[in-house]
Order: structure tokens, then sequence, then C-alpha cells
């Protein structure tokens, strides 16, 4: 059996594979590919394989832009950090998902559902369409806190950044003030905004105003300066460069 991987997030792409491991122990598996023109190229090149995990928002634009490109008959199972209410679409047609972090028994029931040939077989083109239609998305506007015994709402407007640090996740106002809020990094990307806000890298997860400075880095990476932030090695990735650029150039 070959198993595909498109995922951009490296973390993301070990953490699925060492799970799909358990469940497929003599697989094959091809990838990571992290990017619509890398998985166009490798699916011209390859055979189909037997079934395909997907990320929905790749490096270039989004996963389903594969598909509609080069019709594949291999089962697909998304995996998005997006929120529900955007991916309404897959639960309608039967086209299974999971939602970053990826919980594991989440993808032993996807697994499962793969086995008993519940997956369709091939794409609907009526899906994919659906699915790159604009969707009306609520983001985010106040994040619940705690400290001490008290408990308050901040206004995403008073949030410079967003940071993880050993496991836990923070948010920074302008003040200068800390709280901890109950979430992943992961889970709170994809309830903002993302004309206001940029995943930098596994850390930081920034407001466009609070990047003060952008400095060019060795191997065409990206130094940030985070108002606020003591942090000096803040560093855009070199296959998110592009993306970052097109974003502060929105």
């Amino acid at each position: 059996m070959r198993i595909l991987i498109i995922e951009d997030e490296n973390p993301a792409a070990k953490r699925l594979l060492s799970l799909l491991k358990i469940h497929f122990p003599s697989a094959e598996f091809e990838g990571n590919l992290d990017s619509v023109r890398s998985a166009l190229s490798w699916l011209s090149e390859h055979s189909e394989p037997d079934l395909i995990f997907c990320d929905i928002q790749l490096a270039d634009g989004l996963s389903f832009e594969i598909f509609q490109k080069n019709p594949v008959s291999s089962p697909v199972i998304f995996t998005t950090a997006f929120d529900q209410y955007a991916i309404k679409a897959f639960q309608v047609n039967a086209v299974d998902y999971l939602l970053k972090p990826i919980d594991p028994e989440e993808l032993a029931r996807a697994v499962d559902k793969y086995r008993k040939n519940q997956l369709p077989s091939q794409l609907d083109g009526r899906l994919l369409e659906q699915l790159l239609k604009p969707r009306s998305i609520r983001f985010k506007s106040r994040f619940l806190v705690s400290f001490g015994d008290k408990i308050q709402s901040v206004p995403l407007d008073e949030v410079a950044f967003f940071f993880s640090e050993e496991r836990v996740t923070f948010l920074q106002t302008w003040a200068g003030k800390k709280y901890v809020i109950d979430q992943t990094l992961e889970q709170t990307e994809s309830q903002l905004d993302p004309t206001r806000f940029f995943r930098l890298n596994r850390k930081y997860l920034a407001s466009l105003e609070a990047i003060e400075a952008v400095f060019t880095y060795s191997n065409s990476r990206l130094k940030i300066k985070l108002q606020g932030c003591e942090d000096p090695d803040i560093l855009v990735s070199r296959e998110k460069v592009s993306e970052f650029k097109a974003w502060l150039d929105q």
C-alpha cells in the first residue's frame, strides 16, 4: 500500500506520519510534498497512491487546485487548521477531514472509513467548486484569559501577537501584558483573520501592526522584530518568505 502525504508544515507531517504508521505499519509512504506545484509534479510522474492525506492550505495556495488540474481516483482525507464552519461541504459530500492538531481517535475513525470503502473513489467536481467559492467565516474578536482567580476578556484589537513557549500558548497585548490562553497556536491561527495575523514560524503568530522591522537573513530567510518582543531570533523560513511578503503587500 502506498500513502501520499501533502503537508507544508514539517512538524505536522512528522506527527501525521508517526500516527499513520500505527494503522499502516507495512505501508510505503510518499512525500512529504509541501506545495501545489510539487504535488502536481509528483502526480504527473508517479502512479496514483492508494490513499492521500492532504492539507488544505499549502505554501503556494489551496490544495483543491491540485485535484482540479490533475483529477485522481485515490481516496483523499483532508487535514486542516480551519474552523469547521468553513468546511461543512466536506460533511455533506462525505469527503473526510481531520482538524489540526490531529486527534489520534479521529484519525482512527477516518482510517476505519477508508478501510470500509466509505470514502468516495474520486473527488466530485461540484464539491471542489463549492469549496473554492468564498465563504463567510466568523473570526474571533476577543479571547478569554485567566490570571489568578480572575477571568478577563481581551479584545483582539489589544493583542500584538501570540506565541508558544514550552507547549503553552500566550497572547501579548500592546501594553506588554502576557496572558495564557487555553488552546494551541494552531487552533488560535484558525480563529483569526489571515489578513490581520500571520504565522511567522512554529512559535510566533503576529499582527500586521506588530511587525516593527524586517531584515534579510541567511539562506534566503527573513528576521523579524516584533514590537514589545525581546526575542532576537524570530525567523521566517525560506518556504514562507514569498507568502509573508505578499501578506505585507496586501
